[in-house]
């Protein structure tokens, strides 16, 4: 009887464990579902992310992969994914085991610090990442290899989902009427985010990355830095350059060229214009400054004073375009550049120095693209990228940069 007893409890445990493995099977629908939308997700790092980047190790203690260029905008790239997904993951209640976010800098020996929220909608538009030293040195990396930054703030661009878009929206319309952000909330958080890490690690220590609209914040945030001589590593990915203050600012500076060319060609009277020789411009009979009064009806678009600070030419941002992505291809334009110079070479009487701003560009060429590939982050991790490279001073960069090389 006691082993008929044993023998049914047997069974019993049997059909228990028979049952469990069943329900844990990859037969199991349920099952399946979970596997498939934590290993396959389409934004998960080992399905999307670049292929050929090796993680950290002791050979980089001799050797660093952080020297290399191509290297370093890759990891760049990936941190600003992280801000992304970090948002996403928020978005869609993932946890700590299943979210997408924290496989993007793992790999690179970095943690999160810090995560920048918009009050205005709890969402999140940026991360601090600093050099996780205890996951390098589980990898024998003893020390931060060189050229990798302690710290990074990466900032993401817009996502075109409903509970964040309305304040993403509102700031890509605000850089587009005026070329600033500085009104946004998330300036602020940005920039007393950057001067943290950057005061704690030194600039030279501290890289601010961004994606599009992200990268418009990245700009501006590293200039307004510069300006109280911190110098941020900046590596901007599609930033933006189409805004209505431009075209204004364009449009003045055109008019004010012709306006003097005019006046040079009329014949000279006894109350004709003449030049205003402390301003190298042209004055009317009354004493006005023509050029001088679109500029004060204007006043935003113009933040220029001849007088240079040569220190301040340290900084120089890394910045990624695509010749296809109508968003950012008006960094490639050269166009006003000469004709500014011209100008300013037969102003005999002005003696100030010309001062053109500079940025590293990297212009991506693959010919005609769908906004959506020349616009997109993963670009810039692909296989077998070819970038031209030069340090640059187009006319859009020198726009957005001059208020550095002026004091005021």
């Amino acid at each position: 009887m006691a082993n008929r007893v044993a023998m049914e409890e047997d069974i019993t445990e049997s059909v228990a464990l028979l049952a469990a493995a069943v329900a844990s099977s990859p037969m199991t629908p349920k099952t399946v579902v979970v596997k498939e939308d934590e290993s396959h997700h389409p934004y998960a790092f080992h399905v999307s992310g670049p292929r050929n980047v090796a993680s950290p190790n002791w050979r980089d203690l001799i050797n660093s992969s952080w020297k290399d260029p191509n290297y370093k905008r890759t990891v760049m790239a990936c941190f600003i994914q992280a801000a992304y997904l970090l948002e996403l993951d928020r978005q869609e209640n993932r946890n700590e085991q299943n979210a997408l976010a924290p496989k993007w800098w793992i790999p690179f020996k970095y943690k999160l610090s810090q995560t920048l929220i918009d009050q205005r909608d709890g969402s999140i538009f940026g991360a601090v990442l600093e050099w996780d030293r205890a996951a390098a040195m589980s990898d024998l990396v003893v020390i931060r290899p060189s050229g990798a930054p302690k710290a990074v703030l990466a900032l993401r661009g817009t996502i075109l989902k409903s509970h964040t878009m309305r304040r993403d929206i509102e700031d890509d319309l605000r850089f587009l009427a005026w070329e600033s952000l500085k009104g946004s909330v998330r300036f602020n958080v940005a920039l007393e985010a950057l001067q943290s890490v950057a005061k704690r690690y030194g600039s030279s220590n501290v890289c601010v990355v961004g994606h599009s609209l992200g990268a418009g914040f990245a700009l501006q945030v590293g200039k307004a830095l510069a300006k109280e001589g911190l110098f941020v590593d900046a590596h901007l990915f599609n930033p933006p350059s189409i805004s209505l203050a431009m075209s204004l600012r364009n449009i003045g500076e055109k008019a004010g060229f012709a306006w003097k060319r005019l006046m040079s060609m009329l014949p000279p009277r006894t109350e004709a214009m003449i030049p205003n020789v402390n301003e190298g411009e042209v004055s009317s009979p009354a004493g006005g400054n023509v050029v001088s009064g679109f500029r004060n009806w204007v006043p935003s678009f113009y933040r220029q004073d001849q007088k240079s600070s040569v220190d301040l030419r340290k900084w120089v941002p890394h910045l990624y375009v695509n010749d296809s992505d109508y968003i950012c291809c008006h960094y490639t334009d050269q166009d006003g550049v000469t004709e500014k110079r011209e100008v300013n070479s037969s102003n005999k009487e002005n003696n100030s120095p010309v001062v053109n701003a500079a940025a590293k560009l990297f212009v991506m060429s693959k010919g005609k693209q769908k906004f959506q590939e020349a616009h997109g982050l993963e670009q810039w991790w692909s296989d077998n990228l070819e970038l031209q490279s030069a340090i640059h001073s187009s006319k859009l960069i020198s726009q957005q940069l001059k208020s550095l090389y002026s004091i005021k």
